[in-house]
């Protein structure tokens, strides 16, 4: 983790407009096509979720803008993102989860697995670790929503949130929507960009 000289900053200007804000983040609602991951995942006979939960990490690590946190007043950027996802029990609660992202796929399946058999076995709402260098996620696999909207805590945030949509077949494809918000005294919509390109080109892998 490197501490940002703000006054040195080349966003000064930005982040301090933004920050004034009541509510600083912005969203937008991007489509994926998903085919060749969810054929991947079916081939391997991994799981969907694990598959572009993980290419959307390797985007999100490889947008230095999104790795970007405001920790006690200072601006930092973190040297790796890791996961926090909603992760769904069996009485249909869920469990916030935090584990680490790593650029096997395989390791990130285990790392995934071991923080979904801990929640499964705890009625517990908070993972043991909770800290700002991650992306909040959520996936509605249930509806194909073309608009989302986060919940506020009215207390100062600045982690990135990704929500994931059910896919759909469209034109013999399959297409997700992926919501994406970002603290704007952070992230512009050029550092989405860079997100969305990177996105479908790690969808696209077969790894």
């Amino acid at each position: 983790m490197k501490i940002i000289n703000t006054d040195t900053w080349e966003r000064k200007q930005i982040f301090e407009h933004f920050s004034s804000f009541v509510d600083p983040y912005f969203g937008l609602v991007i489509p994926f096509n998903v085919s060749k991951a969810y054929q991947f995942s079916k081939e391997n006979n991994i799981s969907f979720f694990a598959k572009y939960l993980h290419d959307s990490l390797k985007a999100i690590n490889a947008v230095d803008n999104l790795k970007l946190r405001i920790l006690d007043g200072k601006v930092v950027q973190y040297d790796v993102i890791n996961a926090s996802t909603t992760m769904l029990r069996e009485n249909k609660t869920f469990g916030f989860s935090f584990f680490n992202y790593d650029e096997d796929l395989n390791v990130f399946i285990k790392n995934l697995e071991s923080e979904k058999e801990r929640i499964n076995n705890s009625n517990e709402l908070y993972p043991p670790t909770n800290t700002l260098d991650c992306i909040h996620s959520s996936a509605i696999p249930w509806v194909n929503f073309k608009g989302e909207r986060q919940p506020l805590s009215g207390r100062p945030d600045s982690v990135p949130k990704l929500a994931f949509s059910k896919a759909e077949k469209i034109n013999r494809e399959l297409v997700m929507n992926v919501s994406i918000h970002a603290n704007h005294a952070l992230v512009d919509g050029y550092h989405i960009g860079q997100f969305a390109e990177k996105f479908q080109h790690f969808l696209n892998q077969k790894n």
